[in-house]
C-alpha cells in the first residue's frame, strides 16, 4: 500500500490565547517582504500559500503559534518569536517554504507536536526564523490487511492509537503514553512506551518514510537510500529534512491487558522493592512491564513529614490469571495480588497511562492541547547499566525526600530487556540495547510564576542530576533524544559546529552511532540549512 494524497483542511482554527510581547530582528522587515515575495512567485495563479502563512501582523498569528507550545518556559515576553509561521496543507506548500526560507537565510523550524523538552520545533536562539508547522498533515490510513499504515507527522500518537483501536480490537502500536506528543518527533527520536519491552520502539517498527530533503526533493525509502533511512529512525528527523509520513508495522495486542499501579512508601520497604526491581526488570517476560515512579508525597510517619512513594506501575500483555503466577515467580517481594490488578482492553490502558478515565470515549485521544501546556517543564535522563547497590539506593531516595518546595517532581525507572537486548546497537542510531537494564528519566514541572519558583525548580533538577553522576552510565554519560537536555551541550549559536565540538552532546544521545550520523548529514544536508541548537553536524 501506498500512501494516497492526503486531503486536509486548508484553515484550522485554535482557542485565542493570551498575547505575547514580540522580539524584533534585525533587518527583519526586509527578510519577511523577501519570504513573502519568494512564496507569492511559487504560487502565481493560487492563494492557497497566503492562507497557510501566518505574519506577525496576522490576527491568528498568536493562536497558531501557541497552539502547540508546551512548555511555559518557551512562552515569555523574552522568547524570540518567529517571523513567520507557515501551516502547510500540501507538500509543494513544504517545498515552497524550504525554497525561500535558503534563499532569505531564515533559520528554518519544524513543528509535529510541540513537544520537544527544549522548544526546539518553535524558538530559535538564531533569528529570523521560519516555523513549518505540519498540523494540517495529520492522517493516518490503516491498511488491517497487511497490519501496517501509513501516519503522516502531524498525526499525534493519540490520534494514531484512536485510529488502530476504531480499526481494530487486536492491533496496536509501541510508542509513547503522551496523546498530544506529534509523532514527526517521537518516531525520529526513539519512541518508548509500555509495550517496548514485547516489540521495541517506535522507531524500530518504521518501514518506510516519506521525506523532503533540502532540495525539495520527495523521497522515499528507496529514493532516499538505506543511509538517511536509518538516520530518521532515532537520529532526529529534523536534521536530515522534513518528514512528510511513515509507514509502520502495527503490533499484536490481546483483547484483555491487565493494568497495576502498587505505591509503596520508604516506610513500606519501598528502598529494599526499587534495589530488587534492578535485578528482575530487564528478564521478566517481554510482556511485562514494570516501570517505577518516585513522588515525593506527605506523610505523618515520614521524615518532616514527607516520605517517598515508589509506585510500581505495570501493562501486562494478558489476563490477571496468567499475570499472577508470572509476577510470584519474577518479582515476589513486591506482593502483588489480584485486588491491584485491572483487566481493560488495550486502548482503555492507552486511556488509563495517558491520564484519563478507562470509561471516557476514546476521542478524548484526538484533542491536541493538555494540561502540561500550562506549565514549566524540564526534564533529563540517563542510563543505568549496572544495578545500584542497596546504599545506594537508599542514599538516592534520601536525597529526593530533601528536595525544597517544589510544585511537582518526579524520577521514572522505565526496564529495557526482552525485544529491546534483541537489537544490535548500531540496527538504528538509537544504541541503548543489550546491556541496558533500564532509563531513568527526572522531571519537573510548576505553575508558580516569576524568578524565584523558576531558579527552585531548575537549580534542583540540575543538582540532582548531578548528584546522580556515580550511579549511572559514565564515559559517555549516556542520554536520551526525545527527553532532550541543552544543558548536556549545543552547537555554535551561528555558523557550523565542528564534529569534535558536536560530540559533547552527540555521543551522549548516539554513542557509536553519532559519526555515520554526521556522515549521512554531510550527504543529505552538506550546507547544513537544517540546524537547530542540536542538530547533527556536517562533517
Amino acid at each position: 500500500m501506498t500512501p494516497t494524497k492526503m486531503k486536509t483542511p486548508i484553515s484550522i482554527f485554535f482557542p485565542l490565547l493570551s498575547l505575547l510581547s514580540f522580539i524584533s530582528f534585525p533587518a527583519s522587515s526586509q527578510n519577511l517582504d523577501n519570504f513573502l515575495q519568494c512564496l507569492s512567485l511559487q504560487f502565481p495563479n493560487s492563494s492557497s500559500i497566503t492562507n497557510v502563512t501566518y505574519t506577525q501582523q496576522n490576527s491568528s498569528y498568536e493562536s497558531v503559534l501557541e497552539a502547540s507550545i508546551r512548555n511555559r518556559r518557551f512562552n515569555t515576553p523574552s522568547t524570540p518569536k518567529p517571523l513567520v509561521i507557515v501551516t502547510p496543507s500540501l507538500e509543494s506548500h513544504i517545498q515552497a517554504t524550504i525554497s525561500c526560507s535558503k534563499e532569505n537565510g531564515m533559520n528554518f523550524r519544524i513543528r509535529s507536536g510541540g513537544h520537544d523538552y527544549e522548544g526546539l520545533s518553535y524558538v530559535s536562539s538564531e533569528t529570523p526564523f521560519v516555523i513549518l508547522d505540519l498540523v494540517n498533515f495529520r492522517s493516518v490510513q490503516i491498511d488491517v490487511a497487511n497490519n501496517t499504515a501509513w501516519v503522516q507527522s502531524g498525526a499525534t500518537i493519540g490520534v494514531l492509537y484512536n485510529t488502530i483501536a476504531k480499526t481494530s480490537t487486536t492491533l496496536g502500536f509501541t510508542a509513547g503514553v503522551w496523546a498530544t506528543v506529534g509523532v514527526g518527533g517521537h518516531f525520529s527520536g526513539g519512541g518508548y512506551g509500555m509495550v517496548t519491552r514485547k516489540y521495541g520502539l517506535a522507531s524500530d517498527n518504521v518501514i518506510d518514510a516519506r521525506i523532503i530533503d533540502v532540495n525539495g526533493r520527495i523521497l522515499d525509502r528507496e529514493a532516499m537510500g538505506e543511509d538517511l533511512f536509518w538516520a530518521i529512525r532515532g537520529g532526529g528527523g529534523a536534521s536530515f529534512g522534513v518528514i512528510l509520513a511513515w509507514k509502520i508495522n502495527l503490533v499484536s495486542v490481546p483483547e484483555t491487558v491487565t493494568v497495576f499501579r502498587v505505591p509503596r512508601t520508604l516506610e513500606q520497604n519501598a528502598t529494599n522493592l526499587v534495589h530488587r526491581w534492578q535485578y528482575v526488570a530487564d528478564k521478566m517476560d517481554e510482556n511485562l512491564t514494570v516501570r517505577i515512579f518516585l513522588r515525593r508525597v506527605n506523610s505523618s510517619l515520614g521524615v518532616n513529614g514527607t516520605t517517598v512513594e515508589a509506585a510500581f506501575t505495570s501493562l501486562y500483555l494478558g489476563g490477571i490469571d496468567t499475570l499472577l503466577p508470572l509476577m510470584q515467580q519474577s518479582f515476589p517481594e513486591l506482593g502483588l495480588v489480584r485486588e491491584n490488578c485491572t483487566e481493560m482492553s488495550w486502548i482503555q490502558s492507552v486511556l488509563n497511562f495517558g491520564g484519563f478515565s478507562i470509561n471516557q470515549p476514546i476521542d478524548v485521544l484526538l484533542n491536541r492541547s493538555s494540561v502540561v501546556d500550562s506549565l514549566y517543564f524540564k526534564g533529563k535522563s540517563d542510563f543505568v547499566t549496572e544495578p545500584i547497590s542497596l546504599t545506594g539506593i537508599e542514599t538516592i531516595l534520601k536525597r529526593f525526600n530533601e528536595q525544597p518546595q517544589l510544585e511537582s517532581s518526579e524520577v521514572s525507572f522505565n526496564p529495557y530487556g526482552a525485544r529491546m537486548s534483541e537489537i544490535s546497537v548500531s540496527e538504528t542510531p538509537f544504541p541503548y540495547r543489550n546491556g541496558t537494564i533500564y532509563n531513568l528519566h527526572y522531571s519537573v514541572s510548576w505553575q508558580e510564576e516569576g524568578a524565584s519558583a523558576f531558579d527552585r525548580h531548575m537549580n534542583w533538577i540540575r543538582d540532582f542530576y548531578a548528584f546522580m553522576a556515580p550511579y549511572v552510565t559514565q564515559n559517555p554519560r549516556s542520554a536520551y533524544l526525545n527527553y532532550r537536555d541543552l544543558d548536556i551541550g549545543v552547537n555554535n549559536a551561528t555558523g557550523n559546529t565542528s564534529y569534535e565540538q558536536a560530540s559533547v552532546w552527540g555521543l551522549k544521545y548516539f554513542g557509536v552511532n553519532f559519526e555515520r550520523l554526521a556522515q549521512v548529514k554531510t550527504v543529505a544536508d552538506p550546507g547544513n540549512f537544517f540546524s537547530v541548537e542540536q542538530s547533527i553536524p556536517v562533517l
